[in-house]
């Protein structure tokens, strides 16, 4: 009996081993330490992908950082926003700018003693406030992103009250300088909390040292964790699809095209050309966002272009759509678009893309134009040694002879194409190439000879059969 009393304890042990083991919550950490960039997006859905795998309980990111691009923590906020899993933040020391508008967008926000959270103000790249339309969309995102996370109603001496959880006007005076607050922040200042003042003022729930502790406070028992470890190829991704980064590789694709059919043979533009482009659509591609129809839009494009300027010269319907091809292409590359339906794409997405290839487009003309001059035409330059810079003076007693074609000189012929002025004409049963010595010269005209440049006949339209 004492036996069977033993076995029974130690089944009801192991059972309950076993049920305290399947009852072990998942916690996910997510590091932000960095600038926000096209790197930390990356990152982002990598982990809330991962996340979502490991069915984790909650996600805990893992903060601190100056700030970064605003377009990047905007989609971040975006993607914390609508997790399915209830996302929380840990500001280990700073949340500045973008990282407090991330921070907002979390279900509850704790700090380290001595962290901060604030000073949101949109500025560019050397520091300085940009123009009020990008603040006031920064404030507009902010107000919408503290909205978010709810109210609370609450009832004091028989009165209703609702509240805001994070009050949207704390939120918009991280923003606006302009915006006083009474008993928080004078007009003309910046608003930035201290972990202390942010648990006054709900702009954040706790204070803690570690990951432990917020997870303490969390009330989680029993857990596991799982960290966020970043492969080779995130960082890759991330890098590439840097909006600077995809903006010289543009400029890259267009001038090396461009210098390729202005030198053919030469090879190495035309070659730089085809990296860059690999380097451009490679990570949008594996991403799922560039389509096969895309990338071949594109070089429809480019072929347009080349037509138009070997086969069709001028600028005629030829070069309007490779023009179009190109710039569809490669801004349709960057959007997460079924063909053209652009649903839950966003509009500012939709023109972060088109400025980039527009931009880049314009000014990889500007560098070509600049280019040729100072480089191709430059003895020092990069290509001097495939330029030709050496004269042969009449002075010096060198003299242009024509060989093999004077003797055409006088006979008529028919334009075996257009020329306008190139092309090529049909003389005595033989294809030549040649140059319209006045304007254009329809296909079967006849044209009559009348001299011999570079290699190459110069006729004359012949009105008389």
């Amino acid at each position: 009996m004492k036996r069977i009393l033993v076995l029974v304890v130690l089944f009801s042990l192991w059972g309950a081993h076993l049920s305290l083991a399947g009852d072990t919550t998942r916690v996910y950490i997510y590091k932000i330490f960095r600038e926000i960039g096209s790197t930390s997006w990356v990152h982002t859905q990598e982990a809330f992908h991962e996340a979502e795998m490991l069915k984790a309980k909650c996600i805990i990111l893992h903060l601190n950082t100056y700030g970064g691009q605003v377009v990047f923590a905007d989609s971040i906020r975006t993607k914390i926003l609508n997790s399915k899993i209830p996302v929380h933040v840990f500001i280990d020391n700073n949340a500045a700018s973008a990282g407090a508008l991330i921070s907002i967008a979390c279900d509850s926000i704790y700090m380290r003693p001595g962290a901060n959270i604030g000073a949101a103000t949109v500025v560019d790249q050397s520091g300085q406030q940009m123009p009020d339309k990008y603040q006031s969309y920064m404030r507009s995102t902010i107000r919408a992103t503290a909205q978010a996370k709810g109210k609370d109603t609450i009832v004091v001496e028989g009165d209703t009250i609702v509240r805001w959880r994070r009050d949207p006007h704390i939120a918009e005076a991280m923003v606006d300088a302009s915006i006083a607050i009474t008993g928080v922040i004078d007009s003309g200042k910046v608003l930035t909390f201290t972990a202390e003042e942010a648990m006054i003022h709900g702009y954040c729930n706790g204070q803690a040292e570690n990951i432990k502790e917020v997870i303490g406070k969390l009330k989680i028992d029993n857990y596991e964790i799982h960290e966020f470890k970043p492969s080779f190829y995130d960082g890759l991704k991330g890098f590439l699809t840097n909006p600077i980064l995809q903006g010289i590789l543009i400029l890259v694709i267009i001038g090396g095209i461009y210098f390729e059919l202005q030198t053919p043979g030469v090879g190495f533009p035309i070659l730089a050309s085809v990296v860059a482009a690999v380097l451009y659509f490679a990570p949008l591609y594996i991403d799922g966002l560039a389509a096969n129809w895309e990338i071949i839009l594109f070089l429809i494009g480019v072929v347009l272009l080349g037509v138009e300027i070997f086969v069709l010269p001028g600028f005629g319907i030829a070069g309007v759509l490779g023009v179009v091809f190109v710039v569809t292409g490669l801004t349709f590359s960057m959007l997460d678009n079924d063909w053209f339906d652009f649903t839950g794409v966003g509009f500012n997405k939709i023109m972060q893309a088109m400025s980039i290839v527009l931009v880049s487009l314009v000014m990889g003309f500007i560098l070509i134009v600049y280019i040729s001059k100072r480089v191709l035409e430059s003895e020092a330059g990069l290509f001097a040694k495939v330029a030709l810079h050496a004269t042969q003076d009449a002075s010096q007693g060198y003299v242009g002879v024509e060989t093999g074609k004077n003797s055409l000189i006088g006979n008529k012929g028919y334009a075996a194409t257009v020329l306008r002025p190139s092309g090529k004409v049909l003389v005595d049963g033989e294809l030549l190439d040649a140059i319209a010595e006045h304007g254009f010269i329809e296909k079967g005209a006849t044209i009559e000879v009348v001299g011999v440049s570079g290699g190459q006949l110069v006729v004359i339209f012949n009105s008389t059969t």
